[in-house]
C-alpha cells in the first residue's frame, strides 16, 4: 500500500482526497520509483481544486514533478538505487504524477539528479526553477548579456519568478521585479537580489502598442495584457521569454515591437523538452544554486497538508516554492 492524492470525478462531482492505494493500481512502467519529494505548482493547484481543466482523465494523481530513488528497473538506463527526477511530460495531467509515495514510469521521462543536489534540493528547484533556467538560456542564446541593461521578471513572487530573479542576479544582471504584493519588497530585493520593484498593475491593463524602451529582456509568467505591455517596453533587439498564463491565454498586442524594434518573443515549453536540454538546464542549476537560496525560496509541507495548501496557492497566499515531503519520516 502507498499514499497518494487522488482526484476523482463521479456524476460531475470533482474531488481530491488523500487515499491509501494498493500497488496493483499503479500504471504500467519500466521503472518503479520510491518518491521522496514532490512540489505544489500552479498546475497542481488548478488540478487539486478543480479551478481549471488540467486533468484529462480520471482517476488522476496530480504532481507535475517529483524526485526519488529507483526501487526496480526493467530498463538498462537506470538501476536500483539511482536518484532520479521528473519534470513535466504531462504527468499529473494525462498520466499519474508525483504526489504519491510510488510512481511507475517509463525510463525516457526520467532525469538523473545532479550529484551536487539532494533529492529535496531538486524539488525546491523543481519545474519552476527548471523553467526559469530554460528561459534564461533562451535569452542568452539570443545574445543577452548583463551590459545590455535591466531584465524584467513578472509574477515575481511565484515559483518561476522567484528563481528567475535569483538566477539572473547571480549571473550579474540588474533585475526589475513586477509584483502585486508590495509588502514582499524586502524578500525580492534583499533575499533574491532584485534591483527594482514595480507594481504589476502598471503592466496588467491595456496599453499602447509601442511604449518607452525600459528593459533589455524579460521573463514573463503572466501572459495577456501583461505580456503585451512587456513586449511593447523592451529595448531594440531584446527578447521576451514567455512561460506562463496566470493572467490569461490571450495576447492583445500588435506586431509593432517585433517589426519596428526587432523584439523576439521566445516561447518556453518546459513540458516536452528533449533529454539533452533537460540535463543541460539541470547542470546549470546545480552550478548556480546553493543552500541559502534554496532555503530562502521554499517551504516544506507533508503530503497530508497538500490539499489545504493548494487552496492557499490558488488564493495567492503562498510565495516561492512549496516542497511536499512525500516519503514518511
Amino acid at each position: 500500500m502507498f499514499k497518494a492524492i487522488l482526484i476523482e470525478k463521479n456524476d460531475d462531482r470533482y474531488q481530491a482526497t488523500l487515499k491509501a492505494l494498493d500497488d496493483s493500481s499503479l500504471p504500467e512502467g519500466e521503472v518503479l520509483v520510491d518518491v521522496h519529494y514532490s512540489t505544489l505548482n500552479y498546475k497542481d493547484g488548478l488540478a487539486i481544486t478543480g479551478s481549471g481543466p488540467i486533468v484529462r482523465s480520471f482517476p488522476m494523481v496530480p504532481g507535475i514533478d517529483f524526485s526519488g530513488v529507483v526501487a526496480r528497473s526493467r530498463n538498462p538506463q537506470f538501476s536500483t538505487g539511482d536518484r532520479v527526477l521528473l519534470n513535466g511530460w504531462g504527468f499529473g495531467e494525462k498520466a499519474w504524477g508525483g504526489l504519491a509515495q510510488k510512481v511507475s514510469i517509463d525510463a525516457q521521462y526520467l532525469t538523473p539528479v545532479p550529484a551536487a543536489l539532494s533529492l529535496k534540493d531538486s524539488m525546491i528547484i523543481g519545474t519552476a526553477g527548471y523553467t526559469a533556467m530554460l528561459a534564461i538560456i533562451a535569452l542568452e542564446k539570443n545574445g543577452l548579456t548583463p551590459e545590455q541593461g535591466p531584465v524584467l521578471v513578472t509574477g515575481a513572487n511565484g515559483g518561476v519568478g522567484s528563481f528567475a530573479i535569483a538566477l539572473l542576479s547571480r549571473l550579474g544582471y540588474q533585475v526589475t521585479a513586477s509584483t502585486g504584493r508590495p509588502d514582499e519588497a524586502a524578500y525580492l530585493t534583499e533575499k533574491l537580489g532584485a534591483s527594482e520593484i514595480i507594481d504589476r498593475h502598471t503592466l496588467s491593463e491595456p496599453g499602447k502598442p509601442l511604449q518607452k524602451e525600459r528593459w533589455a529582456a524579460a521573463i514573463d509568467s503572466v501572459g495577456s495584457h501583461t505580456l503585451a505591455n512587456v513586449c511593447a517596453s523592451i529595448k531594440e533587439n531584446g527578447t521576451v521569454a514567455a512561460c506562463g498564463m496566470a493572467q490569461g491565454l490571450d495576447f492583445p498586442a500588435s506586431v509593432a515591437p517585433f517589426i519596428l524594434r526587432n523584439v523576439t518573443l521566445a516561447g518556453i515549453n518546459s513540458v516536452t523538452r528533449p533529454a539533452e536540454e533537460r540535463r543541460m538546464a539541470w547542470s546549470r542549476l546545480a552550478e548556480l544554486v546553493d543552500s541559502t537560496l534554496l532555503e530562502t525560496v521554499s517551504q516544506e509541507i507533508t503530503l497530508e497538508e497538500t490539499l489545504a495548501a493548494a487552496e492557499k496557492l490558488m488564493k495567492g497566499e503562498i510565495r516561492g516554492r512549496v516542497v511536499v515531503r512525500v516519503k514518511e519520516a
